[in-house]
């Protein structure tokens, strides 16, 4: 490992320009919201994702990463802490308040690299509160959700008032207020800036304008956080027109599950304006809605290349490291659901790109191991030369960044929601419900999850629930 962190370390002197270059490569996280693993780097033609395409070429793809929840918060609690928690939007605000008890609370990955030299800076949504604070807006600067983590932690809300009418905003600062009354999904005539990612990503190249000029002395930590595709879908005309009559493929396994699992009945999606349309019963409406998600995809994409151009111009992509994670996965019409909130493939695959400097083994190969969200926080230790705290349980991914066809051997990864708890390995996935119900599928004959295999198979449905249990034993909850 410290023979590979030489190189680097010695490869970064080398290419940054300037009198007095960081020994430390600066980082860039991009998160993106809802984002499913559909993107042309990953193997899918009808998706436009040449941006993210192209970091992907640079960078290494991770294929079978899985995060720790289907839901935003807890997905984001386990990014930025590397640790498992809470199956709960608010994990950040009760780690928040639980500071300065016992058990200690995990060190975060923005905290952690604020106190060994990096400026740290968040703009978008990247922990689950855009802007990073509570109250009824999400404006209240007296409700911190990662007390001591950045330097700055910023959200532009423009016309969309506050944090909380950008999170769900559509196009001219119009803010949820009765879902019923504000469309499931929207494109309008008009720039990047008539939806909230426009003017959120604006504000993110003016934090690098800033750190950039800083980084000489000070590297910097930089977390952006896009909301598209989330709902509602909205995205200007010009990212829809690729999509306007395009046919998509089938949606596989688009039928409820006949037995008890952790389907539910699409409320997030449902609750929006719908014209009276169900996309479970109209074929045509369900297309709709598809081409608008992959709209808001491209829409998404284009936020990504603007930063990555950015970095580029401002000389500074040769010494930063690169991630790029998306928050939990979206059914869309797979198992007769419309959202995330299951513990299905769907909303446990996520996509995983890292692109880091003085990358030589085969960059834009992709690795097929499976891999977890609390293991980039132990990676960004290793690429950036930091002691790894005690507290994570998750392993640096540098050895498949430096090998993407390495095994790894007995690799699994484990997810948790309000329903139950889950373990996917190479071969199978075991959900575990809260009263000791299981689900058992074989991901080699059944990728769709479609026949619960439990009652056929009890010992090894027995021996994946004691290695759950074993990973999930004594982890942090609040």
């Amino acid at each position: 490992m410290k023979s590979h962190l030489l190189t680097l370390s010695a490869l970064v002197i080398g290419l940054i320009s300037g009198p007095a270059a960081p020994t430390k490569p600066n980082v860039l996280l991009i998160c993106v919201d809802d984002l499913r693993p559909e993107l042309g780097c990953y193997g899918v033609d009808y998706i436009q994702s040449p941006n993210i395409d192209r970091l992907a070429a640079e960078g290494r793809v991770f294929r079978r990463h899985y995060v720790q929840a289907p839901t935003c918060g807890a997905s984001r609690f386990a990014l930025l802490t590397g640790t498992y928690g809470p199956a709960s939007n608010e994990a950040l605000f009760q780690r928040a308040k639980a500071a300065g008890k016992e058990p200690p609370s995990p060190i975060s990955l923005p905290g952690w690299l604020r106190q060994h030299g990096y400026t740290t800076v968040s703009v978008g949504k990247v922990s689950h509160h855009p802007g990073g604070w509570g109250g009824p807006d999400w404006n209240d600067p007296d409700q911190p959700e990662m007390p001591g983590a950045w330097d700055r932690h910023l959200l532009p809300a423009g016309e969309w008032q506050h944090p909380r009418g950008w999170m769900h905003g559509l196009a001219h600062g119009e803010i949820r207020g009765d879902a019923k009354e504000m469309a499931v999904f929207q494109s309008l005539e008009g720039p990047d800036t008539i939806y909230p990612d426009g003017i959120s990503t604006n504000e993110a190249l003016s934090q690098l304008d800033q750190l950039a000029a800083e980084s000489d002395t000070k590297p910097f930590f930089l977390a952006v956080g896009i909301l598209r595709p989330h709902l509602p879908f909205g995205a200007p005309a010009k990212y829809l027109e690729p999509y306007r009559d395009a046919e998509l493929p089938p949606i596989p396994h688009p039928e409820k599950p006949t037995y008890r699992t952790t389907w539910h009945n699409s409320g997030e999606f449902m609750k929006y304006q719908r014209w009276g349309r169900d996309p479970n019963a109209d074929p045509e409406f369900a297309l709709e809605v598809r081409r608008h998600y992959a709209a808001c995809v491209t829409y998404a994409d284009a936020q990504v290349g603007r930063i990555l151009d950015r970095l580029e111009e401002l000389d500074r992509a040769k010494n930063t490291i690169v991630v790029l994670w998306g928050d939990h996965g979206w059914h869309l019409g797979e198992h007769a659901v419309w959202g995330k909130h299951t513990l299905f493939e769907e909303s446990l695959r996520a996509p995983l790109i890292v692109r880091f400097p003085g990358i030589v083994a085969q960059p834009g190969e992709s690795t097929d191991a499976i891999v977890e969200t609390i293991d980039i926080f132990p990676t960004l230790c290793e690429l950036t030369d930091l002691e790894k705290p005690d507290s994570l349980p998750g392993e640096s991914l540098v050895p498949l960044l430096d090998n993407p066809a390495l095994e790894v051997p007995d690799a699994i990864a484990a997810a948790y929601h309000r329903q139950g708890n889950t373990l996917r390995t190479d071969t199978h996935r075991l959900i575990v419900h809260k009263d000791g119900y299981l689900e058992l599928y074989d991901e080699r004959v059944d990728s769709g999850e479609t026949r619960n295999l439990a009652e056929e198979d009890p010992s090894l449905a027995s021996e994946l629930e004691q290695r759950l249990e074993k990973r999930l034993r004594n982890q942090h909850h609040y």
